[in-house]
């Protein structure tokens, strides 16, 4: 049992927003879909190899030199319009159905909410919570790149606590990842694993475990609200 958390601390892209929304433009370029599920890993592991070296670029030049290279290993020619329409699709993915029906849920309840993404801000428009209609829902949008570190370094999930004035036990952090949780369980938040197609727990001993598991937000919102002062691990 947990005591129950006052602010939930969200993940973005594929824990809100639906990053399977860009597979159909890695299908054109490299005549497979889930090519877009092998640059996601590179992406999310040069992101973790930048910071562990003491390195900072931003995610979506990261994400650039991720599809330049996944082209050269399968020798694939791509084109500055094809980098162009990958970064344009990060900053336009749909959220996920189940999103805005959840955060109502857990808005109504009086839980507060924000978010933490690896991406950075957006200066020429609109965030990518405010193109998937789900920026409302939140008291403010944190990026990594204030950090100038990528998640799961502790440092990024402690800042939050910093800026709301809050300790981490106070917080959750939801995720679709496991190193996400774990990230941010390290300096003392609970965790909560939404399970979306191709993420599910790491059962390795010794490591943290997430304190919820959930099949998508409303699932979770059942959860956090079921019992007012404690939750379980499902």
């Amino acid at each position: 049992m947990i005591a129950a958390p006052s602010v939930l601390v969200f993940d973005v892209n594929e824990t809100l927003i639906d990053i399977d929304s860009i597979a159909p433009i890695f299908g054109r370029i490299f005549g497979d879909r889930q090519a877009m599920r092998g640059w996601f890993n590179q992406l999310v592991m040069y992101s973790m190899t930048v910071t562990l070296s003491g390195n900072y670029v931003d995610f979506f030049s990261l994400g650039q030199g991720a599809l330049r290279m996944l082209a050269d290993i399968h020798n694939v020619e791509i084109s500055d319009d094809d980098v162009r329409a990958i970064k344009q699709a990060m900053l336009t993915m749909p959220a996920h159905p189940d999103a805005a029906d959840g955060l109502a849920s857990l808005r109504d309840n009086g839980f507060r909410m924000v978010t933490l993404s690896n991406s950075p801000p957006n200066p020429d428009g609109p965030s990518p919570l405010e193109h998937a209609g789900l920026s409302h829902f939140f008291e403010h949008q944190f990026s990594v790149d204030a950090s100038r570190a990528f998640k799961p370094a502790p440092a990024t999930y402690q800042r939050v606590c910093d800026q709301l004035d809050v300790a981490p036990a106070e917080c959750m952090m939801v995720a679709a990842h496991v190193w996400d949780t774990i990230g941010a369980q390290s300096v003392g938040y609970s965790g909560a694993l939404i399970t979306r197609p191709g993420n599910t727990l790491f059962p390795v001993s010794g490591l943290p475990q997430p304190d919820v598991v959930a099949r998508n937000l409303p699932d979770l919102a059942a959860n956090l609200t079921h019992r007012p002062d404690e939750t379980s691990t499902q």
